[in-house]
């Protein structure tokens, strides 16, 4: 095919600047493609990740055309605009290199959010049964298979205007073990999860729920934590 495709790429950190490549256009050719072509042919120094391809590890996000994205899912006939694109590593976080980005804040802040499994038994007790069709577990379900692209985070106007805030991957994923029966954080993290930069800074725009890869809505699962921290503050529990 003799069409060629204009590719502005982020380069660079910070300071850096927007560098244009031309790129034949393929058929079925993804934006992921297109970035791995211009490494591959054009300009070795050019940094991106990638991992599966395949949409299971979410480590291609990026911004393509101003939108974040997994880009192995990407297909250039329905995001390139007047046969162009513009990429940038993900919105929100520090910028590494070229379209990588320093996703340290983002999974610090699933820390804080106490997104770690707390349970209450050891190898030695029984196994703790879960009913599969109760209302609690059918919410954690709803939420579960989140991976940690951060498509949501770069997404989320609240990050753009407060950097503290937790954003939706870490709220989601703290509201799936407040619904987990097994789990025995319960107030602490309901406590970490309910001041300032918490839940209650979600201002309910839902493009986290927009653009999540996954199907997830974070602010599904954002509303029920604010539901949980008032119950608790009315029992006195926080």
């Amino acid at each position: 095919m003799d069409e060629k495709l204009s590719v502005s790429v982020w380069r660079g950190g910070k300071e850096g600047r927007f560098e244009t490549f031309e790129v034949p256009r393929r058929p079925s050719q993804t934006v992921l493609d297109v970035v791995t072509y211009i490494q591959r042919e054009l300009d070795r120094t050019l940094s991106y990740r990638f991992a599966c391809r395949v949409g299971m590890c979410g480590s291609c996000a990026m911004m393509v055309n101003g939108t974040a994205r997994w880009t192995c899912r990407a297909h250039v006939d329905k995001v390139a605009a007047g046969g162009s694109l513009r990429l940038a590593p993900l919105a929100n976080m520090p910028v590494v290199k070229d379209l990588v980005a320093d996703m340290r804040e983002f999974f610090d802040k699933w820390a804080r959010a106490k997104g770690q499994f707390q349970g209450g038994r050891t190898k030695h007790d029984e196994f703790e049964p879960v009913p599969p069709h109760s209302e609690a577990r059918r919410q954690v379900d709803a939420g579960i298979e989140c991976i940690g692209c951060a498509v949501c985070y770069a997404s989320c106007d609240v990050v753009t205007w407060n950097p503290d805030y937790l954003g939706p991957a870490a709220l989601n994923r703290a509201w799936t073990l407040v619904r987990d029966v097994r789990d025995r954080a319960g107030a602490a993290r309901l406590e970490a999860v309910a001041g300032d930069a918490g839940c209650h800074s979600c201002h309910t725009h839902m493009s986290c729920t927009e653009r999540c890869p996954k199907g997830i809505s974070p602010t599904a699962g954002i509303s029920g934590l604010k539901r949980a921290v008032l119950r608790a503050a009315l029992k006195d529990e926080l």
